[in-house]
C-alpha cells in the first residue's frame, strides 16, 4: 500500500515537471517568471522559500510570495523616498539612520506601523515643550515696538 502511494506521488511529480530550457534549472525559471510578470525587484523565490521553511502555515499558495514581495517593495520604496527627502532637507547626499528616523516618525502611517521600533543611531525627533520656551509678555512687546519706531528725520 505504501509503495503504491509513493510511486503515485513520484509519477505525479514527474508529470508536473517540465523540461528546463538550455542552461536553466527548473526552479530558477519558475521563480524568475513570477517576479518578471509582477514587475518586482524583490526576490519572489527567496520569499517563497522563507515562507515555506518558516512553517508559518502547512501550505503556501503560489500568489502569497508575490503579494508579499510587492508589499515589501512598496514599503521600502516609501521609506526610501521619505528618507531621501529628509536628507535633501538637511543638505546631504546620502541617507543615514537619522534621515530614516525623521522620515518614519514624521509620517503618520509609517509612524503607526513602526511605533515600537528603535532605529539605531537615529536619535529622537526635535521637540521642545512650549512651557520651557521663554515667555513673551505684553510689556516687552510694547517696549520692543517703541524701540523699533525711530523718529523721522526732518
Amino acid at each position: 500500500m505504501q509503495t503504491t502511494n509513493r510511486t503515485r506521488i513520484a509519477n505525479m511529480q514527474q508529470r508536473q515537471r517540465k523540461a528546463p530550457e538550455e542552461g536553466e534549472e527548473e526552479n530558477e525559471r519558475s521563480q524568475f517568471r513570477s517576479q518578471l510578470k509582477a514587475g518586482l525587484q524583490f526576490p519572489v523565490g527567496r520569499i517563497a522559500r522563507f515562507l515555506k521553511k518558516g512553517r508559518y502555515a502547512q501550505r503556501v499558495g503560489s500568489g502569497a510570495p508575490i503579494y508579499m514581495a510587492a508589499v515589501l517593495e512598496y514599503l521600502a520604496a516609501e521609506v526610501l523616498e521619505l528618507a531621501g527627502n529628509a536628507a535633501r532637507d538637511n543638505k546631504k547626499n546620502r541617507i543615514n539612520p537619522r534621515h530614516v528616523l525623521l522620515a518614519v516618525r514624521n509620517d503618520e502611517e509609517l509612524g503607526k506601523l513602526l511605533h515600537g521600533v528603535t532605529i539605531a543611531n537615529g536619535g529622537v525627533l526635535p521637540n521642545i515643550n512650549p512651557v520651557l520656551l521663554p515667555k513673551k509678555s505684553a510689556s516687552s512687546e510694547k517696549s520692543s515696538a517703541s524701540e523699533s519706531k525711530s523718529p523721522k528725520k526732518a
